[in-house]
Order: structure tokens, then C-alpha cells, then sequence
């Protein structure tokens, strides 16, 4: 099995963006180059297990929010996604959103469009 490169890249591009912090500060940061941090989200380049280590504690997260995905069968894939989604969310927008997610869900599963979409 190889890791998705693309993936990781994206969601350390994703945590930078939420925490509000440029690739120049992460690359400062994490002592690695601005070009370095660029080629990492743009999956030109990959990662050591140091170096993702070593920017998810600069960006306060823990190394599975960058690897969910990789793992087959993951209960938890995207649950970091949608806890950053509505980390800034009111109650009530929190709730909407749940409906909305709830509605979607059903109707996947209603018309039977996953059968016709296998994920396994």
C-alpha cells in the first residue's frame, strides 16, 4: 500500500489556511524551506514520518488528521474535515449543517447510489 501523497499535502495546505499561518511561518517554524512546504502540498515531494510529525505539532494537530484517508476501512476518515468545518459554527448553524449532512446520507442511501459507487 502506498500513502496518498496528494491527500496529505492538501490537508497540511487545509490546517495552515484554518490556523491562518502562510507556508514562510510553517517553513520557519519547522525549520524547512518555503519551497520545501509548497512541494509537500503539492505532493511534488513527500513527507519523512519526522517532518509530518514535526508540522502537525507546529500546527496543533495530531499526524492522523494529515493521514486519514490512507488507512482502508477508517472509521474516522474525514472526521477531522468536519470538526474544522464547524469549529467556528453557532449551535444553530452546527445543527443545520447536521441536518443537511443527516438529509444527504439518506438519500445516498435511499436511491442506492453507493452500490453503484463501491468504496470497497
Amino acid at each position: 500500500m502506498e500513502l496518498n501523497f496528494k491527500i496529505i499535502g492538501q490537508r497540511i495546505k487545509e490546517v495552515r489556511t484554518i490556523r491562518q499561518m502562510t507556508q514562510a511561518e510553517l517553513a520557519c517554524q519547522t525549520d524547512r524551506s518555503v519551497p520545501y512546504i509548497s512541494h509537500l502540498e503539492t505532493a511534488r515531494k513527500q513527507a519523512s514520518l519526522t517532518t509530518l510529525v514535526l508540522i502537525a505539532n507546529v500546527l496543533g494537530v495530531t499526524i492522523d488528521t494529515f493521514l486519514y484517508g490512507n488507512q482502508t476501512h477508517d472509521p474516522a476518515e474525514y472526521r477531522s474535515e468536519f470538526t474544522n468545518l464547524i469549529e467556528d459554527c453557532n449551535s444553530d448553524e452546527r445543527r443545520f449543517l447536521y441536518e443537511m449532512a443527516a438529509a444527504a446520507k439518506n438519500s445516498l442511501r435511499n436511491n442506492h447510489w453507493l452500490q453503484s459507487n463501491p468504496r470497497e
